[in-house]
């Protein structure tokens, strides 16, 4: 027997509430019997998300509320800036790119952040730029980049929107969306929401609503403006994903009971825990700057592939992770430490990460990771 334990970025585990809430029997989403389960959804996912504004609930992975935000608030021939230091950077220059807008990337090194000056200096000298694209955490490097500090540099263009990827940021990074002035944010089920994929989640600015009266570009399935005249009636446009959206309303009470400040800090103290102990190990971070709350990255020693300890961990010592993606393939192994996770999913991944380098060559001992995050985490 083998017991396999989930660390990746996404899915990730799913808790036995909510996969018990999820088991129980199907009401119809037309039915009174849904009213007030979406209602509960809707109100959730405002406080979740910190914002006023309606937050869109989308029967979709992430990338089709990625999709929707370039579909429903631009016009083809619009002029985008896409941050890229990432793969997810590139997926937002790619749907941008596939609806006709004309896409000038920010290129930022893999592993570090963005510098809000720079956007705010590339805004200044084109001021026709109608959005900013970027990912609050780049899944794909394991950094964080700066949503207030950006914020505060787009808001003083009225004509240019602010849209942030949170897929992997919501829950893990305290993200205050309408304080900071994010136009438009979209968030998944699979991470830091503790749901199985299926879901994604859309909260979009009075700003953005009225840049939404004057795109053009065609859209049927992700049409947001249907969507918000819908869910003000606690209805979806199409079919509603019953069972998913029940389970969010069990995960985000397991979120409120534990308070929002809490869940911060909870993936603050993992994720310090997971980066020391990497550290201890005399290895290091792929984030060479402010690296996430969510996943962290790992360099992997020389002479080692990060694939092949990618698969050894899952096959040998039940351990999912996630491995590099494009130019860091084989390079990094990634560790989250997302959503229903605490101190004993770090002390798993880290152990399991030891035994797998030492029997595969590298020069580490075995303990020093796992002593570190001990350390850290009964503090």
């Amino acid at each position: 027997m083998l017991k396999r334990y989930l660390l990746a970025p996404g899915p990730t585990p799913v808790p036995p509430e909510v996969l018990l809430s999820m088991a129980m029997p199907m009401i119809h989403h037309r039915s009174p019997d849904f009213i007030p389960v979406l209602e509960s959804a809707r109100k959730g996912l405002q406080w979740l998300f910190q914002t006023k504004n309606d937050v869109l609930i989308l029967s979709s992975s992430g990338t089709g509320g990625m999709v929707g935000s370039v579909n429903n608030f631009f016009n083809a021939g619009d002029k985008a800036l896409v941050i890229n230091g990432g793969k997810f950077g590139e997926r937002w220059a790619k749907i941008c790119q596939s609806y006709g807008l004309k896409v000038e990337e920010m290129a930022v090194e893999w592993g570090y952040t963005v510098k809000p000056a720079d956007v705010e200096a590339k805004l200044k000298n084109d001021p026709d730029i109608k959005g900013v694209f970027v990912q609050a955490v780049e899944t794909s490097t394991g950094v964080y980049h700066d949503i207030e500090g950006l914020g505060k540099a787009i808001k003083n263009f009225p004509n240019t929107l602010f849209i942030v990827d949170a897929i992997s940021a919501i829950v893990a990074q305290d993200l205050k969306t309408d304080e900071w002035g994010v136009d438009i944010m979209v968030g998944g089920s699979q991470k830091g929401l503790m749901l199985p994929p299926g879901l994604a989640f859309v909260s979009v600015s009075d700003k953005a609503w009225k840049a939404n009266e004057k795109s053009k570009l065609p859209r049927f399935y992700f049409n947001f403006k249907k969507e918000r005249e819908n869910l003000v009636k606690n209805q979806t446009n199409f079919s509603s994903p019953v069972t998913l959206i029940i389970g969010l309303n069990e995960a985000v009470k397991m979120l409120q009971n534990e308070g929002l400040e809490n869940v911060f800090a909870r993936h603050a103290r993992l994720a310090n825990a997971t980066r020391e102990a990497v550290k201890a190990l005399g290895l290091s971070l792929y984030s060479k700057e402010s690296p996430s709350n969510a996943v962290t990255a790992i360099e992997m020693p020389d002479g080692i592939d990060g694939q092949a300890v990618y698969k050894t961990l899952r096959e040998k010592y039940g351990v999912t992770g996630a491995g590099g993606q494009d130019r860091a393939k084989g390079k990094i192994y990634r560790l989250a430490h997302l959503g229903y996770a605490d101190t004993f999913d770090v002390i798993i991944g880290i152990a399991a990460l030891e035994m797998t380098l030492k029997g595969m060559g590298a020069n580490i001992e075995l303990g020093k990771g796992v002593a570190k995050a001990q350390e850290l985490l009964m503090q």
